[in-house]
């Protein structure tokens, strides 16, 4: 048995085990995948200084993220199809992330439904919301968040249209996937996946199919949600859902300090330093080249985080150092469930986990919360020019 030990051993698991056209829709990103490459890669150009003869005792990883005490700064992002990479994916996602101590953040295009997750767990856990022409629906999904007991409502920005992923294309993933004679044939090879859909009923969208007037199956499903995504969306309706909410909010999708600035006048809680893994404006800044800039700008306002390319746990450090109070993690956690359920993203979490803490021992620090930019080699990497 392969002994696992990095997140790349994960993903290459999950690889043979979920079906092509699943694993391609979680590790591919928009046109020529520029912007998902640099996202993992420019993590590997911010070089750390090494500390020694310092008291490496009572190490600890704790801090909080918008008020909620958190093992380590990450939390699981929300991510679509999730119960496509392994059944009931959603709420094994969950439960690892409530048993190891951080957030959970559930996709409105998930498989399982909110109230899926609230069943299977304890632990509040956040939801996050795309805005859609049919505000009616809106509305009732936020009332279904509270129903819940979710304790933050995070809001994606940056998916107002869809950026084209060849993959996606070419494999027809759709709503519903398209069964094409190489997509059955391909799922024949994946026994165990196989065996695990059967065994479920989740196999639809749990937060749309009967929820929406005329979308009772994932066929109906195809048309309105090709209908749905708002084109439309702007600051105004970023305060009508605040309102709405009444609760913490986080708002997800922020590559621009003009934008940054716009989120902290929101009276947002958070901001996420994000270019959706990749998926959306391929040609982007990668997120850790865009976080100094902004955390720089807005950073004493509002809670900074960031998400994409974040593969162990160093990268988690380095964004801690590079101003990030938090970070998300997406495709990590989804080649952990893809490879081996929930017990794989535990896996992920204690892969993250444990690299974090030691690097951070490493750098001279033993609380996550005094790390900052003392802890990288000057030089090696461009920091908020424009606002030393």
């Amino acid at each position: 048995m392969t002994v696992i030990t990095t997140i790349e051993d994960l993903r290459r698991l999950a690889q043979k085990r979920v079906p092509k056209m699943f694993y391609d829709y979680a590790d591919s990103g928009s046109w020529t995948e520029s912007t998902y490459r640099a996202n993992e890669s420019d993590f590997s150009a911010i070089k750390l200084r090494q500390r020694v003869a310092v008291n490496m005792e009572g190490r600890s990883t704790a801090t909080t993220m918008i008020g909620q005490p958190v093992a380590m700064p990450v939390a699981i992002a929300p991510t679509g199809l999730t119960g496509m990479q392994h059944a009931d994916g959603e709420i094994l996602a969950a439960r690892a992330a409530q048993k190891f101590g951080i957030p959970f953040t559930l996709s409105t295009m998930s498989i399982c439904s909110i109230e899926d997750i609230a069943a299977n767990t304890t632990a509040p856990f956040w939801f996050q919301l795309y805005v859609m022409r049919d505000r009616d629906f809106i509305e009732r999904l936020i009332e279904r968040a509270r129903a819940a007991k979710c304790s933050a409502l995070m809001l994606t920005l940056d998916l107002q249209i869809l950026g084209q992923r060849h993959k996606d294309l070419k494999n027809g993933l759709s709503a519903p996937p398209k069964l094409t004679l190489p997509n059955i044939i391909n799922m024949m090879t994946k026994p165990a996946w196989c065996m695990g859909m059967l065994g479920t009923q989740r196999r639809q969208f749990g937060n749309i199919v009967g929820h929406v007037k005329g979308v009772e199956n994932m066929g109906s499903l195809s048309a309105w949600t090709a209908q749905q995504f708002d084109p439309r969306l702007n600051w105004g309706d970023v305060e009508w859902i605040k309102k709405r909410w009444g609760g913490k909010l986080i708002l997800k999708g922020i590559m621009d300090v003009e934008d940054a600035k716009l989120a902290r006048d929101s009276g947002a809680d958070a901001l996420i330093v994000s270019n959706h893994g990749g998926r959306q404006l391929d040609g982007a800044d990668s997120s850790i080249r865009a976080l100094p800039d902004i955390a720089a700008a807005v950073g004493k306002d509002i809670e900074v985080w960031m998400d994409s390319g974040i593969r162990s746990g160093q990268d988690v450090l380095k964004a801690r150092a590079l101003g990030a109070q938090g970070t998300l993690i997406g495709r990590a956690f989804l080649y952990g469930l893809g490879a081996m359920g929930e017990a794989g993203v535990t896996k992920a979490l204690e892969i993250i986990g444990k690299e974090l803490e030691l690097t951070m021992a490493f750098c001279g620090h033993t609380k996550i919360d005094t790390v900052d930019r003392s802890i990288l080699l000057p030089g090696t990497f461009p920091v908020a020019q424009a606002h030393q």
